[in-house]
C-alpha cells in the first residue's frame, strides 16, 4: 500500500497559455483560480454553478480537477509537484 504522504503537497506548477510555467503554493492557486472564477461567473462550468463563493468553486476545482477551460486556443492547467529540499 502506497503511503498517504505520496499524495501530499503544498506545491503546484502552472501552465498558462502565453506565459512561463510557474510554481505556485496552494494558497496562490487558489487565489489564482478566484481571479480568474471572478470574471466567468455568467460562464461557470456545470459541475462549479452549485457553489456560491468563490472560494467554494476555487476549492473545488482544486481537489477535482487540473484544468479549466479558458476558451478557444486558450488552457489553464494545475499539477500538484513535490519539491526536493
Amino acid at each position: 500500500m502506497p503511503d498517504p504522504r505520496m499524495y501530499e503537497s503544498d506545491t503546484f506548477v502552472l501552465l498558462e497559455s502565453g506565459r512561463s510555467e510557474e510554481f505556485l503554493s496552494t494558497t496562490e492557486l487558489l487565489e489564482k483560480l478566484k481571479r480568474i472564477l471572478s470574471q466567468r461567473q455568467d460562464d461557470l462550468p456545470r459541475d462549479l454553478q452549485r457553489f456560491t463563493s468563490l472560494h467554494e468553486q476555487a476549492q473545488y476545482l482544486l481537489e477535482t480537477s487540473c484544468e479549466l477551460d479558458v476558451g478557444p486556443g486558450e488552457f489553464l492547467q494545475w499539477y500538484a509537484v513535490r519539491l526536493e529540499k
